[in-house]
């Protein structure tokens, strides 16, 4: 009998994995489903993108192979946008790279630069894509938690120094999936005099970097002296510009380790269709006039859900980034069979804390996908739930 290789069967099961499933049984029993799972926003793309992917179609450059040169005006794009977003300058034809979307190119990073024997070190709750990486690499991931006494920051006091000698690639995400935290400058400078030392290559997963409230603006791992030494960032165009099905995303660094994540590639696929590259031109060079409306609704979202939330009982802190909420369970109380039951007696979607990693246990996460009446009455149902649970029913 064929079966995976020990790899493949090192890794964790996904969290949205059967939800779809359940999802669909309960729609066709006629349940109105409140889906607050995935990150995935409820309008489309400005009209411009739009257009000029349709525009783009109709040349038959768009329907050649793109390989990872890619599409020259989208790396040009890439450059002016991390020169007028955070004053960094980077050569378009060797230091940027688009991507399948910034999944994979996390992903397959780790292959690039782990050997069986290195470390990887990945927080925990966090993206799957992290875990993922190192497994497959053949290298050994070393879980990092992010506890809420440390602000859900990697806390590199807590790593011992033999294991820092070994580690290989650290992964970095803030404004963070699926905690909403925010890294401050001072850390991440700690963060890369740590990474230098060590000769650590510092993933910086920054998706959401766009997606902050209240006036934050989250940087880029650039603007860190030193950080090009040490560092590839990684931005996607699927949150901020509600492109998540288009699978379009970026790399920049440095020329040498660009081309390491660019001979990885060069084995896997052969890059993003170039009609959607040329819809991220738009993007990117209109991107002021795209983001700012995205996250000032995402705010009055957020505000809305954090209302109804600490009426029906729950402690939850104001996040200043990302488009969830991280909402702590009373002591006790799982959070996959909490939400499963949610979903199966209230008809709303949440993800437990534990399908990020072990260290999210006591915790589940919303998103705020959806208008924000029914982002209310889907937390409504979510405190009559809690209530029931704590009475024992």
């Amino acid at each position: 009998m064929i079966k995976a290789n020990a790899r493949v069967d090192a890794l964790p099961g996904y969290p949205l994995a059967e939800i779809p499933s359940i999802k669909k049984r309960l729609l066709d029993q006629g349940v109105d489903v409140i889906d607050l799972g995935a990150g995935d926003a409820d309008w489309k793309p400005a009209q411009p993108i739009i257009d000029a992917l349709i525009a783009a179609q109709g040349d038959l450059r768009s329907h050649k192979y793109g390989f990872q040169q890619g599409l020259p005006e989208f790396r040009q794009a890439i450059t002016r946008f991390m020169a007028k977003r955070f004053g960094q300058e980077f050569d378009w034809a060797t230091e940027v790279l688009p991507l399948i979307g910034s999944k994979e190119g996390l992903a397959h990073l780790a292959f690039g630069v782990a050997s069986p024997g290195d470390v990887v070190l990945v927080p925990e709750p966090g993206y799957q894509a992290y875990i993922g990486g190192a497994i497959l690499s053949g290298a050994e991931p070393v879980i990092c938690p992010l506890k809420v006494d440390k602000q859900f920051l990697l806390d590199w006091d807590a790593i011992p120094e033999a294991t820092l000698r070994k580690t290989k690639v650290v992964y970095l995400n803030y404004p963070n999936n699926p905690t909403a935290a925010i890294a401050s400058m001072e850390y991440l400078e700690k963060t890369v005099a740590i990474c230098k030392k060590y000769g650590i290559l510092l993933a910086y997963d920054n998706p959401y970097v766009d997606v902050t409230f209240d006036g934050y603006v989250a940087p880029s791992i650039f603007q860190v002296p030193g950080a090009r030494d040490v560092a590839i960032e990684f931005l996607s165009l699927s949150k901020s510009y509600s492109m998540t099905g288009w699978r379009c995303g970026f790399a920049v660094g440095r020329k040498e380790l660009i081309a390491i994540l660019n001979r990885v590639k060069s084995y896997t696929d052969t890059g993003p269709w170039l009609a959607i590259q040329q819809a991220g031109v738009v993007a990117l060079d209109r991107s002021e006039e795209f983001v700012k409306p995205f996250a000032a609704e995402l705010q009055r979202r957020r505000d809305a859900a954090l209302a109804v939330l600490r009426k029906g009982g729950f402690d939850v802190s104001t996040p200043k980034g990302a488009m969830y909420l991280w909402v702590p369970l009373p002591t006790g109380i799982p959070s996959a069979q909490f939400t499963r039951r949610t979903l199966e007696e209230s008809g709303v979607v949440l993800l437990p804390g534990s399908g990020f990693g072990a260290s999210g246990e006591g915790f589940f996460r919303i998103a705020l996908t959806l208008p924000p009446e029914r982002i209310a009455e889907g937390i409504a149902r979510v405190g009559q739930m809690l209530a029931k649970v704590k009475a024992g029913a």
